[in-house]
């Protein structure tokens, strides 16, 4: 049962909605702007209603991961192998030949699934992050720092806290190529094409 969970919770997360939302609209996200399936690139590229409507799927998979989870296993190690397969799925889906996005949004759907208080604490301190700095990027990678700190400070369970560490992990390696260009000076900001 538990591999069927993690495999479903996988395929749900894999599905490509950036990919399906830019060819709705004629348009392959792969081939413009930073070549990513993900919110920020569907929002550099065809603009903020796609852009939003892409975030939201994304982050409803990873919940729906969760809840996937739950309805089936009280045990909290069933529910984050399921919400850390949808993150896994959304970075590295196999309707696209592993080539997805960078988990961040997914990685804040599982987070509303497991804790809604954290999750409200993480979606402000993101928007402050990138209201202040306008990097995306940089909002991203420094929340999935601060969810895995708040697992531990609040003494939620285990397997929730090495999974937040886990998707943290999963975060800023899949934002390598952010991390170079910040540092070179070159990553775009939000409202830049």
């Amino acid at each position: 049962m538990t591999f069927f969970l993690i495999l479903a919770s996988y395929l749900l997360g894999a599905i490509p909605f950036g990919w399906l939302v830019g060819k709705s609209l004629k348009v392959d996200v792969r081939k413009t702007g930073s070549g990513n399936i993900g919110a920020t690139n569907v929002l550099r590229t065809l603009g903020p209603g796609p852009g939003a409507a892409v975030l939201v799927l994304d982050l409803l998979k990873g919940t729906a991961a969760v809840l996937i989870g739950q309805a089936f296993s009280p045990d909290p190690l069933i529910v984050v192998l399921c919400g850390l397969s949808a993150i896994i799925g959304h970075s590295y889906p196999v309707y696209l030949g592993f080539r997805g996005g960078k988990g961040a949004a997914t990685g804040l759907g599982v987070l509303l699934g497991v804790a809604p208080d954290i999750f409200v604490f993480a979606v402000l301190l993101f928007l402050v992050i990138v209201a202040l700095t306008r990097y995306v990027s940089v909002g991203s990678i420094l929340t999935a720092i601060t969810v895995f700190i708040a697992f531990l400070l609040y003494a939620r369970p285990l397997p929730y806290s090495v999974a937040a560490l886990l998707a943290a992990v999963l975060i800023i390696a899949r934002h390598r190529p952010n991390i170079k260009r910040l540092i070179a000076g070159t990553e775009p900001r939000l409202g830049e094409r």
